[in-house]
């Protein structure tokens, strides 16, 4: 069996009527306020983090680009 993840506390401010906002999307949801602060930050991570196929393929292009000359002797 695995343990849930640690939890700690922080604290922090926000614009007034954005929390408002916040607020009343948890009523809406059905959730709780740190299970839509914790989507939303997960979300931007995310997002934040670069695609691993797109890294891939722009190294690749770069690579046939910048070594061509050199994999067509390869292929020679």
């Amino acid at each position: 069996m695995t343990e849930p993840p640690s939890r700690e506390k922080f604290a922090t401010q926000m614009d007034s009527a954005m929390l408002a906002d916040l607020r009343a999307l948890t009523k809406v949801e059905g959730r709780q306020l740190q299970s839509l602060v914790e989507e939303a930050v997960g979300n931007l991570i995310a997002d934040q983090r670069p695609d691993p196929a797109v890294t891939l393929k722009d190294a690749l292009e770069e690579s046939m680009t910048r070594y061509r000359a050199l994999y067509k002797k390869l292929t020679e």
